[in-house]
């Protein structure tokens, strides 16, 4: 029999990677990863009113929404089987002072949305975040004291907020403000309330970054904010103080831990994942959604394959899941196949 070994075989010792792709079955067969709806977290941001759909110029395709338009995308969620609402408001101006009282109120906006969520969408999870920053006057995420966010003080009032969103229906506190000891302050909270069963997602990293633009004017803090926030979020440059950070949180008792920012952060979701083993999530945040809508729009690039590989990268990084704008686009996309 003639020998038709090439000098590629030789070199390779007769390994090519090549074979496991050389078709649509032997890839799809071999694929190490994969994105699914289970994956998604939707973020939505929530207005006072009825009846209003406000879009958000630098988030194309974003609306803030009144609580009645969010229980109907809550239910539209639902029907294409993504798991899990996370809701941000932005209040009246009126409404925002120094301390950012209003968190403490038991019917404020983001109290009546997950009420009125979980009582029409039992079936769907509603998570909130405690940080103060849609709150307050100044656009930080605790109490301005002088020219410091105070910790402690910050601590005691983020932690009481958590009982109240608790109450309202939230299934998961995820505490976005980057005090010192509010993962453990708020599980006794919840512990001495009875919500042992509302779980804690800790910003576990979450750095000083300019991808939060699109946020801020999302929930109208971009021109509130005195200074920057690098006293309490992380240094871009620092994975080692990331890591210890979410060894604190982990220790204080957080159930979950996510990345914030994702896409500039891969390494630090896999580092987390790979300490801790806990559920471990990346935020996809609005410079981010931004940046892929943008130039998809100019025609630089294919907006839907883009964002697909950006979120199946997470889950290559050893993410569970991810809270992104894309989350019903995607499950539509998902949905078809």
């Amino acid at each position: 029999m003639e020998n038709k070994t090439h000098l590629v075989d030789e070199i390779t010792g007769h390994r090519r990677m090549r074979r496991n792709r050389k078709a649509d079955w032997t890839r799809r067969l071999v694929q190490e990863n994969r994105l699914t709806v289970d994956d998604l977290i939707w973020p939505i941001f929530l207005i006072p009113g009825t009846g209003i759909l406000e879009p958000i110029p630098a988030m194309p395709g974003v609306n803030r929404m009144t609580v009645d338009k969010a229980v109907e995308a809550a239910k539209e969620a639902a029907d294409l089987g993504i798991p899990a609402l996370a809701t941000f408001p932005n209040i009246e101006m009126a409404l925002r002072d120094e301390t950012g009282s209003n968190s403490l109120e038991k019917n404020n906006l983001i109290n009546l949305a997950s009420a009125a969520i979980k009582k029409a969408v039992p079936n769907i999870g509603v998570i909130t975040d405690v940080a103060l920053d849609p709150f307050t006057s100044h656009g930080h995420d605790g109490i301005l004291r002088g020219n410091e966010i105070v910790n402690d003080e910050t601590v005691d009032q983020v932690a009481q907020a958590a009982v109240y969103q608790a109450d309202a229906g939230s299934d998961i506190i995820a505490p976005s403000e980057m005090m010192d000891g509010r993962i453990g302050a708020i599980r006794q909270a919840l512990d001495a309330a009875g919500h042992q069963n509302v779980g804690i997602m800790s910003y576990a990293t979450k750095f000083s970054s300019a991808f939060y633009g699109p946020y801020r004017e999302a929930i109208s803090t971009g021109g509130l904010l005195k200074g920057d926030k690098k006293t309490y979020y992380i240094d871009p440059a620092n994975g080692t103080e990331a890591v210890r950070d979410a060894a604190l949180d982990v220790e204080e008792g957080a159930d979950m831990l996510m990345v914030k920012p994702g896409l500039p952060y891969l390494d630090v979701c896999w580092r987390l994942k790979e300490a801790f083993g806990l559920p471990t999530f990346a935020y996809q945040v609005s410079g981010e959604y931004a940046m892929i809508k943008a130039a998809a729009a100019n025609g630089w690039i294919d907006g839907d394959k883009v964002m697909l590989e950006t979120l199946l990268a997470f889950k290559r990084a050893g993410c569970d899941g991810i809270l992104t704008y894309f989350a019903m686009d995607v499950a539509r996309q998902l949905a078809k196949k």
